[in-house]
């Protein structure tokens, strides 16, 4: 048995590797029914990883005592994975004001990957490893592996690793009998079935782990102090837009006017959260600062 074949056995039985019933005749199926299938099949996806709820918090619960603690949270993975992973890391920049280095995305080929598809990558378990080597990993650190399959050697080269070190470890998966599972501290599994296009995950496996991560970044932040209710008062105003939405998010959180909103954010240096601390406590800008300061940034404990 050569390489391929065995490759073929272990693949054979990873459910996006099986045919969908539905979209057996979606190449002779008119236009608006071949996107039904689509979006029918779309359709399951929230409902898959609604089952790994549970997994999802423990990721969540370590991310936020990672980053607590002067760690990152670290995606790695390969092809569409990994370039999930990189828009997740690059978004939580300008969304909660947080360095760039404190959530990195990671793909098997590097920069280049992002664009083009780089040949044989992801089959290189020692690149995993060599890869955060490169990022000085460290204890601190958590690192979550992507792979709709759980098999992808780049992932699973660099979990090995990050346990060696003994980080948190986490993977992503669309597979239930995933090696990934195997190796990570807590394992997220969202076993969305057959692709609409057999062995495309880039599809409903795709959605997944995006949702996932949307999940993951965005929940770590809330108990990280990054927002107030739910409105997202560390916005980075960096632009027109973001700075008219840092006004709006001021003038929702204090029923003030557009007027007095631009003000206070003029006198904080755009930044919402200390405007926003400044209106409901008449206090300057310095007395605010302290508060936050205090508070570890958490607007809600500075209020209370």
């Amino acid at each position: 048995m050569d390489k391929t074949d065995k490759i073929r056995q272990e693949i054979q039985s990873i459910p996006s590797e099986t045919r969908l019933r539905e979209s057996m005749d979606i190449d002779s199926m008119s236009t608006i029914d071949a996107l039904k299938v689509i979006n029918d099949q779309d359709k399951t996806v929230p409902y898959a990883i609604s089952n790994s709820l549970d997994d999802i918090a423990e990721a969540v619960d370590a991310s936020a005592h990672a980053l607590s603690q002067g760690g990152r949270l670290i995606y790695i993975g390969a092809g569409t994975s990994g370039r999930l992973g990189i828009l997740d890391a690059v978004e939580c920049r300008p969304t909660f004001s947080v360095p760039d280095d404190l959530v990195v995305g990671i793909i098997a080929g590097g920069e280049k990957a992002l664009i083009h598809a780089v040949e044989g990558a992801e089959d290189d378990a020692l690149s995993g490893k060599r890869d955060l080597i490169n990022i000085s990993l460290s204890s601190k650190d958590i690192v979550i592996g992507l792979a709709a399959s759980g098999r992808t050697p780049y992932v699973l080269g660099a979990i090995e690793y990050a346990n060696s070190l003994s980080c948190a470890t986490a993977c992503i998966v669309c597979n239930p009998d995933a090696p990934l599972l195997k190796l990570a501290n807590i394992g997220i599994v969202a076993n969305v079935g057959p692709e609409v296009l057999t062995g495309s995950t880039r599809m409903k496996s795709g959605t997944a782990q995006k949702l996932i991560l949307n999940m993951i970044s965005t929940t770590t932040m809330i108990k990280l102090g990054k927002t107030y209710s739910n409105l997202m008062v560390d916005v980075n105003a960096t632009n027109e837009k973001l700075l008219a939405r840092a006004v709006h998010i001021v003038m929702q959180a204090t029923t003030c006017s557009a007027e007095k909103a631009k003000a206070t954010l003029a006198e904080s240096n755009n930044n919402a959260k200390l405007a926003i601390l400044m209106i409901l406590t008449n206090s300057d800008v310095t007395t605010s600062k302290a508060m936050l300061d205090k508070h570890s940034g958490y607007l809600n404990k500075a209020l209370n």
